[in-house]
């Protein structure tokens, strides 16, 4: 039985896009085409990974008509899911298009959890891994959940030898990194490094040093560092790399950093060697910024672009 990859979103919502040529503030504004998604960063890492071919199924906690919506839009598309349904409304993320690609975003914080929601996912997600070759991990907590909810679930899983990519910020990554159980793979970038250790980062050579001897990172067998338009410096195990993108024209960047996670993910459950698991993310990175949906590639496409992604090794 071929395994399936575990793509986590504990916070998922409805993406609405309200596209408007100019936004009339204290006024009334029409809007005629409008865009419904099941959103998410989880979610844009499952849809991607479905897009590839990659068995997948989409988990975290959903409620309400909102949850219901959402599960829905998975259905529609044929992505399996097993989310643990909570007795409030999952949230609503607005994005406003105007005058001339300005983006104004209302975002709702989504449900208040507790203790007892955070135990009885910590179970269902137990529940889930039978059949699972690889956890993705995206995005940000609900309110009254702990800090701890991901080193937890990391360790959940590498009692089972399950490999988890965690693509999160802030004190959630931070003591994810602290603990005894290190996640496979983190995918920050240089800002986000910087906030961890609480100190500027100059220059590549700078956080390079960081990752080599800081010990929030040892034992992390991969650091994807992403550079935007500059492609990333990834750290696996004691080596670095420089990977490079060619200039491309990019029409909607929301979502690379997911479909980058996709791309990773779907690789590292294939058992790809180092340098296809390390350009089959920038490719699934590159292919996001090309189309106009968040969350979407052009499988048609990926072989062109992975000859076009540059690695060089640092040391």
């Amino acid at each position: 039985m071929t395994k399936s990859i575990l793509a986590i979103t504990m916070n998922p919502s409805v993406d609405i896009s309200y596209p408007l040529e100019t936004l009339q503030l204290n006024s009334v504004n029409r809007v005629t085409e409008v865009t419904k998604t099941a959103g998410g960063k989880g979610l844009n890492v499952a849809r991607v990974l479905h897009q590839l071919k990659s068995p997948v199924i989409a988990s975290g906690v959903l409620g309400g008509t909102i949850g219901q919506f959402i599960e829905k839009k998975l259905d529609e598309t044929k992505i399996k899911h097993n989310f643990m349904p909570i007795d409030q409304e999952s949230r609503n993320c607005i994005a406003i298009l105007h005058d001339d690609m300005q983006q104004t975003e209302i975002l709702e914080t989504g449900p208040l959890l507790n203790e007892q929601d955070e135990a009885n996912f910590l179970s269902h997600f137990a529940k889930n891994l039978d059949g699972i070759s690889v956890v993705t991990v995206s995005g940000s907590l609900p309110k009254g959940l702990s800090t701890q909810l991901y080193a937890k679930m990391i360790e959940i899983a590498s009692v089972r030898e399950i490999p988890v990519l965690l693509d999160s910020s802030g004190e959630p990554l931070k003591v994810s990194l602290s603990g005894k159980h290190k996640p496979f793979l983190i995918k920050p970038n240089q800002e986000e490094i910087a906030q961890l250790i609480e100190k500027p980062i100059r220059d590549l050579v700078e956080l390079q040093e960081v990752l080599a001897t800081n010990s929030l990172f040892k034992g992390v067998e991969w650091v994807v560092i992403s550079l935007g338009a500059d492609g990333a410096l990834v750290k696996h195990n004691e080596e670095f790399f420089r990977l490079t993108i060619p200039k491309i024209n990019v029409v909607n960047p929301v979502g690379s950093g997911d479909s980058t996670v996709a791309g990773l993910a779907s690789a590292i459950a294939a058992d790809a060697d180092d340098v296809e698991v390390m350009k089959t993310g920038m490719t699934t990175g590159m292919l996001n910024t090309i189309e106009k949906q968040t969350g979407f590639i052009n499988n048609e496409l990926f072989n062109e672009y992975y000859q076009k992604v540059l690695l060089k090794k640092l040391n």
